[in-house]
């Protein structure tokens, strides 16, 4: 009786530390995605704000790695190519040719 007792307890011992396993590799994914997302996310602002730092002279860029959009009287919509996409709406003072930031969001398909 007391063997019994004595393997179930071993048995359940054994189960928790593969519960615990389990869990620390989920953790250790779910921060590694994180990471990843973050580091995508950072890219794509980057490129975002290369492009409304140079909406005036466009042709400057080596690269575009946005969509740019008129969207009225001297205002854009600039979208980030890469995933996860941004897209800002600036205003483009043209006496100044200083460029505001009106709003921004991140786009989901």
């Amino acid at each position: 009786m007391i063997l019994a007792w004595v393997i179930s307890l071993l048995l359940l011992c054994s189960s928790l530390i593969m519960y615990l396993e389990r869990l620390t590799v989920l953790r250790v994914m779910e921060v590694k995605t994180i990471e990843h997302a973050q580091d995508r996310f950072m890219a794509a602002e980057k490129s975002v704000l290369q492009c409304e730092e140079n909406i005036t002279n466009l042709s400057l860029l080596t690269e575009n790695h946005c969509f740019i959009q008129p969207a009225g009287k001297n205002q854009w919509l600039i979208s980030s190519k890469e995933k996860p996409s941004i897209q800002i709406h600036v205003l483009l003072n043209e006496k100044s040719g200083v460029v505001t930031r009106l709003n921004w969001r991140q786009a989901f398909e």
